[in-house]
């Protein structure tokens, strides 16, 4: 049928030299012109097809028609709601009134209940009781003429304002047509042969390769989208904040411990052993092996000390300490056990220590590293002032909702230097958010185990209408500083947010489980746009 088609194309350009509208055109087993929208579609193919081979030019004609839709095509059949409405009444004093229970029965619910207002309308029936009668001899069905007018040609003689109210009614559905005008192109031949694509080797045995015709390349066609990898909208978030931490001189530690003893979790940041996020139902602690190695021996009981007796100018918590709380693994709920390591080994020449002796990597074991990252110049008194970052993740037994899951990426900055206050961390933080591009935040103040002064960071979410906690921050406590080896004028400023809020924030998402888990689409992840704050 293509090739009949292509054919006859050819054929009619050759004999007239222009074919002005496709509409005159009678198909191969057909007797009428080819006026009718699907018709064109077929055509169509067979242009495109023989455009491709530069045989012929074509343009294209758009054109506008209306079709009935299935209830305008059984009023064209049947008649309107209203004549059939009419039909069923008796005529006035010449029966009894037929009621509208009967009616319904009669012609049907869904007739009795459009047609009966518009009948009423037309004045064609009236009520006589409690039933309803003919109020004229005969009617004139202009709905049902019109669907047929509207079936035979398109259109409606009666202009674009019936059309509407038709349309209104839902008895017609506009259709967008189109119809050509074709010309010869620069390779025109009557000859409906197909170049060839390809150099096969019965061609280059037989020759025939020498006299055949071939298809041109077409280089600005698309090619082939790649399948490749693509960031997922977290990883190009920690990108840009890794970036503007690097930017404002942070040096980044390193967060490979995913598992931690309670002690470096819990007890170097003075949270008291009795704290209800060291029960099960907040921590996932680990069944095999069960304890840690131990950590530095004077360490460790100048921390124990201050937990059970106090010091550092603190009564402590009075409460019984436990060397098995303190030994049990757990993965980390937070990455402040990666900074309290970093912290107490800044402070190792404040103690009289060198944090790169073979005794210290020896004695802090997956703890140790012989420098810190990002530590300025020793002063008199050993201390080195310090700003680092880490980003990673960390795992709480949280209840999974829109905001909330069990394992998500906690973003920590830490500045340790001289004399800081919480007007400090309060300035560091606003710079730090405008450059997330983030401006609406505000403060609140919180309670924090190891921080105080505590300020809980809210920003506002556009698309939830409402205030985010998106982090935690505070000046670490002189109980968790001291006992590492800190003069007792260091202070240090930390804070914490998720990845998983600002990214929300940034790509509109009011979900956390559509960004983070198995209902994450992976076109989604791949079309996602690149980010810049």
């Amino acid at each position: 049928m293509a090739e009949a088609i292509q054919q006859l194309v050819l054929d009619t350009l050759a004999k007239e030299g222009e074919i002005k509208d496709t509409r005159t055109l009678i198909l191969p087993g057909y007797k009428e012109p080819a006026a009718t929208h699907d018709s064109q579609i077929i055509i169509l193919g067979a242009l495109n097809s023989l455009s491709s081979r530069d045989m012929i030019t074509y343009t294209t004609q758009e054109t506008v028609s209306h079709v009935l839709t299935q209830e305008g095509a059984q009023i064209a059949l049947q008649g309107s709601h209203e004549a059939r409405v009419w039909a069923a009444c008796p005529k006035k004093g010449e029966g009894a009134p037929i009621p509208p229970k009967q009616l319904q029965e009669k012609v049907g619910a869904e007739t009795a209940k459009v047609g009966q207002g518009q009948a009423f309308k037309n004045k064609w029936i009236g009520k006589e009781g409690d039933g309803l009668v003919k109020l004229v001899e005969t009617i004139t069905d202009t709905t049902q003429l019109q669907m047929r007018e509207v079936d035979s040609t398109g259109a409606l003689k009666a202009g674009e304002k019936a059309l509407a109210e038709l349309r209104k009614r839902k008895l017609v559905a506009q259709r967008k047509g189109q119809w050509f005008t074709v010309r010869k192109g620069a390779n025109f031949s009557t000859s409906t042969a197909k170049p060839e694509t390809d150099l096969t080797v019965d061609m280059l045995t037989s020759g025939s390769w020498k006299t055949a015709t071939y298809k041109k390349y077409n280089f600005e066609a698309d090619g082939i989208p790649p399948i490749g990898g693509a960031l997922h909208p977290l990883l190009k978030v920690r990108e840009e904040i890794r970036n503007i931490f690097l930017e404002m001189g942070f040096a980044e530690m390193p967060t490979s411990s995913f598992v931690e003893s309670g002690f470096w979790c819990f007890d170097a940041l003075f949270v008291p052993q009795q704290h209800p996020a060291r029960e099960v139902q907040d921590t996932f602690y680990l069944s095999d092996p069960a304890e840690s190695l131990p950590p530095p021996k004077d360490y460790y009981e100048r921390v124990s000390k201050v937990h059970e007796h106090g010091g550092y100018g603190s009564t402590g918590y009075r409460a019984p300490w436990s060397h098995e709380e303190s030994r049990k693994l757990l993965l980390r709920t937070h990455t402040t056990a990666s900074s309290a390591s970093m912290l107490y080994k800044l402070a190792a020449r404040c103690r009289g220590e060198e944090d790169d002796s073979e005794e210290t990597i020896k004695r802090e074991g997956a703890h140790a590293s012989s420098t810190v990252p990002g530590a300025g110049k020793a002063g008199p008194d050993g201390f080195r002032p310090a700003k680092l970052f880490s980003i990673d993740r960390v795992f709480r037994n949280e209840t999974m909702d829109a905001t909330h899951l069990a394992e998500f990426h906690q973003v920590e900055g830490v500045v340790a230097d001289k004399n800081l206050t919480l007007a400090d961390l309060i300035g560091f933080m606003r710079v730090f958010f405008t450059k997330m591009g983030i401006t609406n935040i505000r403060f609140k103040p919180a309670y924090n185990p190891y921080t105080e002064p505590s300020l809980e960071i809210f920003a506002f979410h556009p698309q939830l209408s409402k205030w985010v906690e998106v982090g935690n921050s505070g000046m670490f406590r002189p109980e968790m500083l001291e006992p590492m080896g800190f003069p007792k004028d260091v202070h240090v400023h930390g804070w914490g947010i998720s990845l998983e809020r600002p990214t929300m924030i940034r790509y509109g998402i009011n979900n956390i489980r559509t960004l983070v888990g198995h209902k994450v689409s992976l076109e989604s992840v791949e079309r996602s746009p690149a980010v810049r704050f």
